[in-house]
């Protein structure tokens, strides 16, 4: 009887806490989803060598309350129903410590949802829509910035501008995707309001592989401002060749997603010139001084090789993730998930973004949107004034500058 007592007592145990099925003893697993194959592998890629970075540092220090981390990584193929197949697996059967983030919001809101049956924390940088804080996953953590913010600095500077300077329309295409319509949608009304005639505003299904005839629909609105809302650095890519091959040059280019992949972005566009497209972003360029930014940036350089503009801003958003877990296993003196939970709610945070405090929805209260653009092979914030290494370059350089 007694023996059967002990046996239901650590039963209980096990159903009620994240960590108690997993190892006390050997390496700190972490497992984590990734879109290393499909449409967005460029992100998913990134994402990997930023979480493999954090992994080298901490391992290097000792690890976490002196057990190494050992990362457990499985491709999603860029399908959001595979991410959930990975996390239940990570979970139940590698029984790793903990859970950090895929790329895009389906496939977090999929992650997070397991991990919450689970009693697992999630951290993660890239699941940033307004609609993946609506879910009641008290368990999530996104170290970025929600994407409904990011493109106040785009506005903030067009309105700006002296009524004279100006531009006088918009054209806005984007993809139907969560991440990319909530960035779009809010800045319509803001600039109509401003004076700026809107000419275009075309969304297509997420699933659209074929760009060209939307592209060509921007060139033949002849914009002065054109809002490109692309999910994948892929999309950027398409766009990007095709106005350069219809010499389609507005005065203002920005995309949602894509130009802050570093090389991999200039690598992919070819003989194009990235020379003043923007994009927004929150909290990080190569020069900025942040926390351990100083280690994290030639560190980075040693590893994977290329030069400081060629990072890409979803490995800044991974080395991020692992550094709030660190902070908050160091305040808790534990790997208990239930307290790490509870330090993340309460406290705030340092990261290469800067600083992070969450609401209870998950959401980084403190991140300012910035606004960078490319100018002479460097992604460099060109906005707000106080924070900027140069001036907006306006109206954008030609193709062949």
């Amino acid at each position: 009887m007694l023996g059967m007592l002990i046996v239901l007592v650590g039963l209980s145990s096990c159903i009620s806490s994240g960590n108690s099925t997993t190892s006390q003893t050997g390496p700190v697993k972490i497992g984590i989803s990734l879109s290393l194959t499909g449409d967005a592998s460029g992100d998913g890629q990134s994402l990997k060598q930023g979480y493999q970075l954090w992994q080298d540092y901490i391992n290097n220090k000792g690890g976490l309350l002196g057990r190494k981390v050992q990362l457990v990584i499985y491709d999603d193929a860029t399908r959001p129903e595979q991410a959930l197949l990975n996390y239940q697996k990570l979970i139940s059967v590698d029984k790793v410590n903990f859970t950090f983030g895929p790329f895009d919001d389906a496939f977090t809101v999929n992650g997070a949802t397991v991990a919450s049956k689970y009693g697992y924390a999630f951290l993660q940088g890239t699941g940033t829509s307004p609609q993946d804080f609506q879910h009641n996953l008290s368990n999530m953590f996104c170290v970025s910035m929600t994407s409904s913010k990011y493109m106040a600095s785009l506005v903030n500077y067009i309105l700006s501008l002296p009524a004279n300077k100006r531009p006088k329309t918009v054209a806005y295409s984007t993809s139907d995707n969560q991440f990319t319509s909530s960035q779009v949608s809010p800045v319509v009304s803001q600039l109509e309001k401003g004076g700026l005639k809107t000419v275009l505003n075309e969304t297509y299904p997420q699933e659209n592989t074929d760009l060209n005839p939307l592209a060509q629909k921007v060139v033949n609105s002849q914009a002065d401002v054109v809002i490109v809302g692309t999910d994948t650095m892929a999309n950027s890519v398409a766009y990007v060749n095709y106005f350069a091959t219809q010499h389609f040059n507005p005065k203002v280019l920005i995309f949602t997603s894509g130009p802050d992949q570093g090389s991999a972005f200039t690598s992919a566009i070819g003989k194009n010139s990235p020379e003043g497209i923007l994009i927004a972003n929150n909290g990080w360029w190569p020069d900025v001084k942040t926390y351990q930014n100083d280690y994290f940036v030639p560190a980075f350089i040693k590893k994977f090789g290329g030069d400081a503009a060629g990072i890409g801003s979803d490995a800044v958003q991974a080395f991020s993730i692992g550094q709030t877990l660190e902070q908050a296993v160091n305040q808790t003196h534990s790997l208990d998930n239930a307290k790490i939970m509870a330090a993340l709610h309460a406290g705030t945070f340092q990261t290469l973004q800067g600083p992070v405090k969450f609401a209870s929805d998950g959401e980084n209260t403190l991140a300012v949107p910035y606004l960078f653009q490319w100018q002479h092979n460097k992604l460099i914030p060109v906005y707000p004034a106080t924070q900027a290494e140069a001036n907006v370059e306006y109206p954008k350089a030609a193709w062949g500058s």
